[in-house]
């Protein structure tokens, strides 16, 4: 009874008007890009559509919802993994020129000397962060949102990304380089 009472609540046609926005809201939030998240909501939607007869109402529409374009999500992170080449070239890596040949820095980073949980706090600051966010390479960016923003486990990752938590780490190692030298630059650098 409480099946049919709650798929009756709330008709499928209504769904993208109901939760739409948060949908695309939460795409956003692990894409970044808008043309992108748009997609994977209707995915989402066309999917959810299609399997609307086998909703069990153990959840509420929108928690299934957003369950189904995480899935979507993942798959097309996968996707975008396996179609590009694993082995980037040592040459390619913005972050080599930081090293010499036997790994040591060059220049080692600077201290921070601003409170971090008073930073995570700062509207200002997280939009420093999320705009050097976007200038890592692609893959970087996936994988860094994946374990430092949304909290996946090293082998949850590896497992979705189809890679060696080695090279996860690599990848993990490059962006946090990278965005501290854009942060550097950017927010502690006082070009605010």
């Amino acid at each position: 009874m409480l099946c049919i009472m709650h798929k009756s609540a709330e008709n499928p046609e209504h769904w993208l008007a109901n939760h739409g926005d948060y949908l695309y809201r939460y795409a956003m939030s692990r894409l970044r890009n808008e043309e992108l998240s748009a997609d994977m909501v209707q995915e989402a939607l066309l999917a959810a559509w299609k399997g609307w007869k086998n909703f069990a109402g153990k959840s509420s529409v929108r928690t299934w919802l957003v369950g189904i374009l995480k899935h979507k999500i993942i798959d097309h992170i996968r996707k975008e993994i396996r179609d590009r080449k694993l082995a980037d070239a040592v040459e390619s890596d913005p972050t080599s020129a930081w090293f010499d040949a036997d790994g040591k820095w060059l220049e080692a980073p600077r201290a921070w000397k601003e409170n971090p949980e008073e930073l995570c706090e700062s509207e200002q600051f997280q939009k420093t962060l999320q705009s050097c966010i976007s200038k890592l390479p692609e893959k970087q960016q996936i994988i860094f949102q994946m374990r430092e923003l949304t909290g996946e486990d090293t082998d949850t990752i590896c497992k979705e990304a189809d890679i060696t938590s080695t090279h996860l780490h690599v990848l993990i190692h490059r962006a946090r380089l990278a965005l501290r030298t854009c942060l550097e630059h950017h927010w502690f650098g006082g070009s605010r």
